[in-house]
């Protein structure tokens, strides 16, 4: 569920995008989406683990970092529309602290889009979805910081939509699995011996 709810919420912050900033209402869905897509990326990396060991060793962390790059910026996007400071002066004003500006936003933001790209990539190559999913997580993770820095809706709309609907597919297969998994339990008997998806 939560890989669905992380990029779904994605998609309905953009449509409260304001002229000069995100805005608080969209900075406070930002940081509830990255949350919800963490711990689904949890939930997917744990999945590939057995088939991808190094990969998830490497690519769990940078997702974690990634997805703390979010939730500054959506946190930022609540500072912008508190103290009426347009995410131009916002980003200004963010150059004058260059441990902040580095260590949480030119770094950690980037690994986001970076690590879902890599993803993609791995889904394709491991063959653990269809090949069309893994290309749109890679095609969304190029799209969506390009949305981003332009700041155009449209072009957010549809980086959003291209990372929706792959991780919509994945969230589901994901819920179907669990379920045939716990349908022949009984009375609670060997519960959770079995990790869904697996």
């Amino acid at each position: 569920m939560f890989l669905i709810l992380g990029p779904a919420l994605n998609l309905l912050a953009g449509f409260f995008w304001q002229n000069d900033t995100q805005g608080v209402t969209a900075g406070t869905i930002i940081v509830l989406s990255n949350a919800c897509w963490l711990i689904g990326l949890i939930g997917l990396f744990e999945r590939l683990r057995p088939t991808t060991p190094t990969y998830v060793a490497i690519g769990l962390p940078v997702t974690v970092f990634g997805a703390i790059g979010g939730v500054a910026y959506g946190v930022q996007s609540i500072h912008e529309g508190l103290f009426a400071v347009s995410h131009a002066d916002a980003v200004e004003r963010l150059g004058e602290h260059p441990f902040a500006a580095y260590a949480v936003y030119w770094t950690c933001g980037p690994l986001f889009p970076l690590s879902l790209f890599v993803l993609g990539l791995v889904l394709a190559k491991v063959r653990v979805a269809p090949l069309p999913v893994g290309i749109m997580v890679s095609l969304g993770a190029v799209v969506f910081p390009l949305s981003r820095i332009t700041r155009e809706a449209s072009i957010a709309h549809l980086a959003d939509l291209f990372l929706l609907l792959p991780f919509l597919y994945l969230g589901l297969r994901s819920l179907s699995r669990s379920r045939v998994v716990r349908g022949p339990q009984r009375d609670g008997a060997d519960a959770g011996t079995r990790p869904a998806g697996r």
